[in-house]
């Protein structure tokens, strides 16, 4: 796929499962939780974790059984999840793309539901920072996706047909810049926290593209 970029263009990227895979921050949490608990127990304590989660339970739960003695509790678990620094990086082609993206004069941005720490954090780890123009995160915003709002900041002095939006969520993603006439256009490589099928959804819902890497599309 090859996308002609100028100074007229938009490009706006979901966060998790587009930029990079979600289930990378989830192991990197993980691990920060692990040696928490126990630094010579670490990996144990984790490939406990990742079982509890691939075998549909709740990891956190499960941890408070088999360690209460060390101090932990729900809130505690997941702060830490939520506030740590992670280590994370961003997916196949994902830099080049955005690199390319800028060297044509074209404007970047990130529309992402979440906690601004979380989120930020996920941004700063990732590299990204100095290439995306713009960041929306929801709860900062105010609003989560789908509204309206978040994708209108983008498309003031701008023709609709050269605004576009990459995600993975059907639920979510591309219901209203498809309404608002972007281009939509969804990833599929990354083995998915939220679970879900674009087959599921009506056609309203889904990316007018479907690529499986950031390395299909091609800027000119």
């Amino acid at each position: 796929m090859i996308i002609k970029v100028d100074q007229r263009s938009c490009l706006v990227f979901d966060l998790d499962d587009t930029l990079y895979c979600e289930i990378d921050y989830l192991k990197s949490a993980f691990t920060e939780i692990s040696r928490m608990i126990s630094v010579s127990d670490s990996e144990q304590i984790y490939n406990e974790m990742l079982d509890d989660y691939f075998s549909g339970g709740n990891p956190f739960l499960n941890l408070l059984g088999k360690y209460p003695g060390q101090g932990l509790t729900l809130e505690k678990l997941l702060y830490l999840y939520r506030n740590h620094y992670p280590s994370v990086l961003p997916s196949a082609g994902v830099v080049e793309f955005l690199i390319a993206v800028r060297s044509k004069g074209g404007c970047t941005g990130i529309i992402t539901d979440g906690r601004s720490i979380t989120q930020r954090n996920k941004i700063k780890a990732l590299g990204l920072g100095n290439l995306i123009d713009i960041i929306l995160i929801s709860e900062e915003e105010g609003e989560s996706k789908p509204s309206e709002t978040l994708f209108r900041k983008f498309m003031n002095n701008r023709d609709p047909g050269f605004l576009y939006y990459f995600g993975d969520n059907p639920e979510k993603d591309f219901i209203t810049p498809k309404k608002l006439g972007w281009k939509t256009i969804g990833l599929n490589y990354c083995k998915t926290i939220h679970r879900h099928s674009i087959e599921e959804f009506p056609h309203s819902h889904r990316p007018d593209v479907l690529l499986n890497s950031f390395t299909e599309i091609g800027v000119e």
